[in-house]
């Protein structure tokens, strides 16, 4: 555990602290921190999440870290142990690196000069595949990520101009685990075509559907009309 005796969280009640930790949903989490400078001071700190840490993880000082460029700090471990553990849990010692890999690829989709998607999933391959990973389950791992950061994006014209960026993508004929997944395209080409649907021209939507039925056979009927 943390020593709360310095610096902001250490003037904190035992009983608060315990308030955040277990019963305050971390999405309320912002909120607490603009009550007053002096949260937003704790929340900014290190020493609360390196005990939200503790509390809520107390064997990830003995898991593997992520050794690629990717920003440090207590919050950011937390982020990624969440992300880990509520939206892509893989039951294993690479919890952290599945958090910190899916928080890199959700902020390079988010970037206006968003690398081609090959370069970001062969990354992403590369780096299961330096923690002692096989191409197998770097390609599995890759995949479900990749999912669940389309699953989590919000409905709007970015997401939707993103996601026929995807869709338009050339194939690279990579050699397998370098290869795109069918799982991750179907599910661009699923949410372009049920989602954002209204938000094609005639004219797009008919470019985007010619190209999902050269990709997938047969295209499901939802898919169709517009």
């Amino acid at each position: 555990m943390t020593d709360r005796s310095d610096g902001p969280i250490g003037r904190l009640p035992e009983h608060l602290l315990v308030e955040i930790f277990v019963h305050v949903p971390v999405c309320e989490w912002v909120q607490i921190a603009c009550v007053n400078k002096q949260w937003a001071s704790i929340f900014q700190g290190d020493s609360l999440w390196q005990t939200a840490i503790a509390r809520n993880w107390p064997s990830a000082g003995l898991r593997k870290r992520w050794p690629g460029p990717i920003p440090r700090g207590s919050a950011r471990r937390f982020q990624a142990l969440y992300v880990s553990e509520n939206l892509v849990p893989s039951g294993g010692e690479i919890d952290e690196l599945v958090g910190h890999t899916y928080l890199y690829l959700k902020e390079q989709l988010e970037h206006p000069a968003m690398p081609p998607s090959s370069i970001l999933h062969g990354t992403i391959i590369d780096q299961f595949i330096a923690c002692g990973k096989t191409g197998e389950k770097a390609h599995d791992l890759a995949s479900k990520i990749w999912l669940a950061v389309i699953d989590g994006l919000e409905e709007n014209q970015q997401t939707f101009l993103l996601l026929k960026h995807l869709a338009r993508e050339g194939e690279f004929f990579l050699p397998f685990p370098y290869s795109r997944s069918y799982k991750v395209l179907w599910r661009v080409f699923d949410k372009l075509f049920t989602d954002f649907r209204d938000c094609f021209s005639g004219a797009d939507y008919h470019d985007a559907l010619s190209t999902a039925k050269s990709r997938f056979q047969p295209v499901p009927s939802t898919w169709l009309g517009h």
